[in-house]
């Protein structure tokens, strides 16, 4: 497990006082319901590959979808490309849960032809491009494609022990140098595997990035706050965005690791309901899981059938 002791792991890292009751109760009610899907999905994959309906390989990111979700509300119309816990970031910026679903499921109408499971999911109309399984290695594919003069932003996503690769931290210095379109997002839950950061390097990412060149931050995984600085930075790219999150399950499969040091996903609840929108958060919360049960239902039936 990661180190709670540590002063940078903490649910308030970064926050700006206000931020969430000052957004608009459609906008903040679209955050969670972002958040809801993408957690009704990954707790239902988890259920599945147990029942034994998915038997390929799965990464989940219980825990982790306000990071998806923030960044999506910040970004949107961007070239996307996530890491291999990345259903949250496919769901939340409009991939087809269809095509998903039918990949989990070992479809040939799945994202890639029902062989790669949980890494390589994407969504080329939506400008969601899946990654390989070598760790990181989508962050220099990013650069490349900020390189190749595209007509819109490029955002890519990765954890804290990718950002430990020579070619993840050579792309922020090209990408730097260069002064391409890029945001960089890295979802720091302090674990490799299983080895905390502090086994692993003394450096942090943000300065790394600031010692480029590039405006960086280190913050918590509030939604609103990802939003923020995801919409704010959008203007001065290249960027990094650190966050700092907790995952619920193993680094692959459906094991357990025990409680995160905080769940966002309860906390941001908390924080709707305290604003006046708890009946609102709970019926979308419903919808979401009805919604995803569905989808899946619909799906076995054609793989059944077929």
């Amino acid at each position: 497990m990661s180190d709670p002791s540590s002063p940078d792991r903490t649910p308030d890292l970064g926050a700006i006082a206000g931020l969430a009751e000052a957004e608009a109760a459609s906008q903040s009610l679209e955050l969670f319901r972002r958040m809801a899907v993408a957690r009704a999905f990954d707790e239902h994959v988890r259920r599945a590959q147990m029942a034994g309906e998915v038997r390929t390989l799965v990464y989940l990111g219980v825990g982790q979808e306000a990071v998806a979700a923030g960044l999506s509300m910040g970004a949107e119309g961007s070239w996307v490309l996530g890491q291999h816990r990345g259903h949250a970031l496919y769901l939340s910026f409009g991939g087809r849960i269809e095509r998903v679903i039918d990949e989990l499921l070992g479809m040939p109408s799945g994202c890639c032809g029902g062989m790669g499971g949980s890494p390589p999911i994407h969504d080329f109309e939506r400008g969601i491009v899946g990654h390989n399984g070598l760790i990181g290695d989508q962050v220099p594919v990013a650069v490349g494609m900020a390189m190749g003069g595209t007509n819109r932003p490029v955002v890519t996503v990765f954890g804290d022990g990718a950002a430990e690769e020579d070619y993840v931290l050579t792309s922020l210095g090209t990408a730097a140098s260069r002064r391409l379109p890029i945001l960089f997002v890295c979802e720091d839950n302090d674990l490799s595997v299983l080895t905390p950061t502090r086994d692993r390097r003394t450096w942090k990412l943000a300065e790394v990035a600031r010692g480029f060149g590039m405006e960086a931050v280190d913050i918590a995984d509030d939604p609103w706050l990802v939003a923020h600085w995801t919409t704010a930075l959008m203007d001065r790219l290249p960027a990094v965005i650190n966050v700092r999150t907790c995952r619920e399950y193993w680094h692959v499969g459906t094991g357990s690791d025990g409680p995160g040091e905080w769940n966002r996903y309860e906390m941001v609840k908390s924080r709707l309901a305290a604003m006046g929108l708890g009946d609102e958060s709970r019926r979308i919360e419903r919808e979401a899981a009805q919604m995803v049960e569905a989808r899946w239902t619909e799906r076995l039936q054609i793989r059944s059938a077929s």
